[in-house]
């Protein structure tokens, strides 16, 4: 009877740290979705470990921003794009600039999303009811739709700490669903020590899947909608400590469960020979090497993946264009709902047609790298800016980790427009 107590105990306190965890959520949800599985899956069995270092460095800058934005929003009470267009002499085109391509990719990605998730759900149905393989198409196509339609519905909902809730639920099963799998199937030690060795594979596609994997994981989205989320989660100034363990948090995680999912597909993949271009590969090319089990766990981490990355997708439009007009995100008004709508109808494009996703997807994260730039210098000056920051004003070693994320948003985006001029002339 004691040890059930024991057992219900350290669960409940499971629970209440997992439902604990802050705005950092949200980053994980926008980072890590099918677009990131991919990238991840496709390097580990092609590449091995050797991109490692990109990832590595991706989520050490990523915590650095996100950290950033935070502190300027809960020390101003400003959100970035509202304090670009008031603060910054160029700063409405970059805040408009910033909106297109962000939203571009976002959008782009969604279709991706929805049509990867869909799919994973008729491969878990036409396992039970074989029958289905048959008319493929069409059930694909209704679970897109229906998946589209709850996650509008709950959309509708609108408040933050619900949005928070469902994001947390998806992000820890596929947290817990990933490492699960690298138990199971894992590289050699010396490997991922290589990986963390800086070098690009000299390959076709090498420099796109590099810039992909940047796109992905030092996501732009991430950084400008930190803002809107500290402030729904209704921190403020007095939460200047908890914002930054948040930021670390979360970006450590996004590079734990990132590395999971390369580390799984090079040790179960690479060694033999096998690349994999797509996520649904992994069921003919992953199973003979780690059995159904394991393949059943990845494909529920994928899954999860998926979902918990399109509520930050619908979001991230009108998220931004509130930042922009107010610095205030109304989730009952008109406009968000609108907006919100068309983001539905424009996921549901790769279903419709019927089409692969992840070309397009990968493609999408590499668009996604030429806003960074923008979004790293716009918040340099801000929180340089002695009147608005007071004694909170960046210091030296801040400083020096801000211009090294932006010098390495300029090569990997300099690297994004050679992997694009190769892949199209």
């Amino acid at each position: 009877m004691e040890k059930t107590v024991t057992s219900k105990s350290l669960f409940k306190k499971l629970l209440m740290a997992v439902l604990a965890f802050g705005p950092g959520i949200f980053a994980i949800g926008y980072t890590i979705g099918t677009g990131s599985v991919t990238s991840m899956i496709v390097a580990g069995s092609t590449y091995g470990m050797q991109l490692l270092w990109v990832l590595l460095l991706s989520c050490l800058f990523s915590g650095l921003l996100m950290h950033a934005y935070g502190n300027y929003a809960l020390v101003t009470g400003e959100t970035t794009l509202y304090a670009f267009k008031k603060h910054l002499k160029w700063g409405k085109l970059m805040a408009i600039l910033i909106i297109i391509g962000i939203s571009f990719g976002q959008w782009n990605s969604l279709m991706g999303i929805l049509g990867i998730s869909s799919n994973i759900i008729f491969e878990i149905f036409s396992i039970y009811y074989p029958d289905l393989v048959g008319y493929q198409y069409e059930s694909v196509l209704v679970i897109a739709i229906l998946v589209i339609v709850i996650f509008y519905g709950f959309l509708m909902v609108g408040k933050y700490a619900f949005f928070e809730k469902i994001l947390v639920i998806f992000v820890t099963f596929m947290g817990f669903s990933f490492l699960i799998s690298l138990f199971m199937v894992y590289p050699m030690p010396i490997e991922v020590v290589k990986g963390l060795l800086p070098s690009i594979p000299q390959v076709e596609g090498g420099k796109m899947l590099v810039a992909a994997f940047v796109g992905t994981t030092m996501a732009a989205a991430t950084f400008l909608s930190r803002p809107l989320f500290v402030k729904g989660k209704g921190w403020t100034i007095k939460n200047l400590g908890q914002q930054k363990k948040d930021s670390i948090i979360a970006a450590c995680l996004v590079f734990i469960i990132s590395a999971s999912i390369m580390a799984v597909a090079c040790g179960a993949l690479y060694h033999q020979g096998q690349p994999v271009t797509k996520v649904l590969d992994m069921v003919d090319t992953l199973e003979p090497v780690a059995g159904k089990f394991a393949l059943t766990i990845f494909f529920f981490g994928t899954l999860s993946a998926g979902l918990s990355s399109i509520f930050p997708c619908l979001l991230i439009a009108p998220i931004l264009l509130a930042d922009y007009q107010s610095g205030k995100l109304d989730t009952s008004s008109k406009q968000f709902k609108i907006i919100t709508a068309i983001a539905c109808v424009f996921a549901l494009i790769v279903p419709v047609f019927g089409a692969n996703p992840i070309e397009m997807q990968i493609m999408s994260q590499v668009f996604n790298v030429f806003v960074l730039p923008l979004v790293i210098l716009g918040i340099i000056f801000l929180v340089n800016n002695k009147k608005l920051m007071k004694k909170y004003k960046a210091g030296i070693w801040f400083n020096i980790g801000l211009f090294a994320a932006l010098f390495f948003s300029f090569v990997i985006s300099y690297n994004g427009v050679l992997a694009l001029i190769t892949y199209f002339f």
